[in-house]
Parts: structure tokens; C-alpha cells; sequence
């Protein structure tokens, strides 16, 4: 790792640490508005690229506020949450009862708002002659009974997306010899990029329009359409992710993404989720390929 590198991490985890520490000792104030003062979202990081670009463009029209984006696994993030180190978090799944229950009991109700829809992909390097795969199969693949000659590398073993892979397999681990979690999105894009023999498994948002830090990788790998499993409607066709598979249905690895509001007050937290809801927060997210969770009306002038 770079030593620049080396100070952007650690100055996350510094500010995560002061976020806690301050949520503890009941010293950190909330006294900013929905147009001033800073606030702390944490994120899965699974999302960073398209909350990034809210973030941006919030703060460019509302120049006095500072709401600050940290990105964590989904694991760390509830976790955070639960022990009342953050109250506001953006997920790809909504809370169960019992966390509901607990937050609830602390006078800390929680509002969730979906605000976006988002795939998975499934990746092959550029040179792999594999283009199709069914949910049926990407199961096997997960419990180790198919494709056992190839490489499956996702994020870190604590994401969102490690539980949505267990959660579709039925395996409580992941623990095959073929299977690799590695750091993060970009680490998972890079290796196939240079492994002709390995599958990756990603969010869909990492794929459209990348960083130049993983750019070059990005253009080296290429999305593997899938087929639903025999329950679903859109069954006997195989689909790739996009606006219009994600709107139809018919892509049948998808999530839902969710801002949850603990903070119970119209402060920045508040604006920030009602921007990502607004018309042009799901502009934002229309022309980054995913799916807004309302699609932004188009007026069209007809000049006779």
C-alpha cells in the first residue's frame, strides 16, 4: 500500500473512532439543520461509487453543509448502529424486528426510506468463454459442486453482498477451496481482469462509468447474463443487468438500497435522504445505471 494510501486509511479510521467515542460519552452535538453543519453517514461500501456522486452534488448546492460519508462492511455498519455510534445508515437490506425492536426501545425509531435498486453481476475476464449462467448453477458454484476448476472471488466475508451469496445458496459459509473474499470491489474487478480462469461476483454500480484507479481492469472483464431459477416468470431467458431488466424484473439477482434515519429530527441526515429521493437525487442515479426507486418524469415540448 502507498503511503498516501496509508494516510486516507488512516484518517477513516480516526474519524470513525471519533464518531464512536463521541456518540458514548453523549458529547457529540446535533446541532445542524437540513442547509448547515456536518453530519456522519455511515454506508455499506458496497454503494460508495453512486453515493459519492449524492454527495457531491448535495454539497455543491448546499455549500454549507458537510455531510461525511463513511463506508464500512454492512456487518460493521448495523453494529454501529445498534450500539448507537451512528444513527444513520444507508443498506441493501431493511432492519429485522428484533433490531427494529431495539432501536425502537432506545426512542430511537428507525424511518427507512429505498431510494435505489442494484444488481449483482457476475464477471468473467475478457478471454473466458463462459457468457451464461443460471441461479441454479451460481448455487452449485457457491456450494462447491460446479465449476470447481475455477477461481470465485467476491468482496470482504463481512459485506452485503456475502450475505445476499449465502443467503441464495443456503450456506452459512463459504468456505470452499475455490472460493476467495478478497478487500473490496475494485480488488474483485482487478483480479478477473488478470485471471482468465476466475469468476467474480460484484455490485452492479462498480461497473458503470469506473474510477481510472480500476478503469483498465474494468474494460477487461465482461458480464455474464443469467437465467432465473424455474419459479421465476422471466425463467426460460437469459439476462444481463440494466435499467430495463432491473424495472421488468427479469434479472433476477437484485437488491434494494435503504436510507435509514435514526436521528428522529429534520436535521442534515433528514435532507440528505430526502435529496436522495428527490427528482434530481434519482437523476443522479438514472444516468449511473442503476435503478431509481421513482423514475424522474420527462417533459417533453411538442412545438406544432
Amino acid at each position: 500500500m502507498s503511503n498516501s494510501l496509508k494516510i486516507i486509511a488512516g484518517c477513516m479510521v480516526v474519524m470513525v473512532a471519533f464518531v464512536m467515542c463521541n456518540r458514548k460519552s453523549g458529547k457529540l452535538k446535533e446541532n445542524d439543520t437540513a442547509i448547515s453543519g456536518k453530519a456522519f453517514l455511515m454506508a455499506d461500501e458496497s454503494f460508495k461509487p453512486i453515493l459519492e456522486e449524492e454527495q457531491y452534488v448535495f454539497k455543491s448546492l448546499y455549500p454549507d453543509t458537510k455531510p461525511e460519508l463513511l463506508f464500512k462492511p454492512e456487518s460493521e455498519v448495523i453494529k454501529l448502529l445498534l450500539s448507537d455510534s451512528i444513527r444513520t445508515a444507508i443498506l441493501s437490506r431493511e432492519l429485522n424486528a428484533e433490531e427494529v425492536a431495539s432501536l425502537t426501545s432506545r426512542t430511537l425509531p428507525p424511518e427507512t426510506t429505498p431510494f435505489a435498486h442494484d444488481a449483482i453481476a457476475i464477471i468473467v475476464n475478457e478471454r473466458s468463454n463462459d457468457t451464461l449462467i443460471t441461479v441454479n448453477e451460481l448455487k452449485q458454484v457457491l456450494n462447491g459442486k460446479l465449476m470447481t476448476d475455477k477461481n470465485v472471488v467476491f468482496d470482504n466475508p463481512n459485506s452485503s453482498l456475502v450475505r445476499y451469496l449465502k443467503e441464495l445458496s443456503g450456506s452459512k459459509e463459504l468456505k470452499q477451496k475455490n472460493i476467495y473474499a478478497l478487500n473490496n470491489n475494485k480488488d474483485v474487478i482487478t483480479y478477473v481482469s488478470e485471471n482468465p480462469n476466475a469468476i467474480g461476483i460484484v455490485g452492479f454500480n462498480w461497473l458503470n462509468e469506473p474510477d481510472d484507479d480500476y478503469a483498465a481492469a474494468a474494460a477487461k472483464v465482461k458480464i455474464v447474463a443469467v437465467k432465473g431459477s424455474d419459479r421465476d416468470k422471466a425463467s426460460t431467458q437469459y439476462f444481463k443487468p440494466s435499467q430495463i431488466t432491473l424495472a421488468l424484473k427479469q434479472y433476477p439477482l437484485s437488491r434494494n438500497l435503504y436510507y435509514i434515519n435514526c436521528t428522529g429530527r429534520e436535521g442534515l441526515a433528514t435532507a440528505f435522504a430526502d435529496f436522495l429521493h428527490s427528482d434530481r437525487g434519482q437523476r443522479i442515479i438514472l444516468k449511473s445505471g442503476l435503478l431509481p426507486d421513482s423514475i424522474p418524469s420527462r417533459e417533453i415540448n411538442i412545438v406544432k
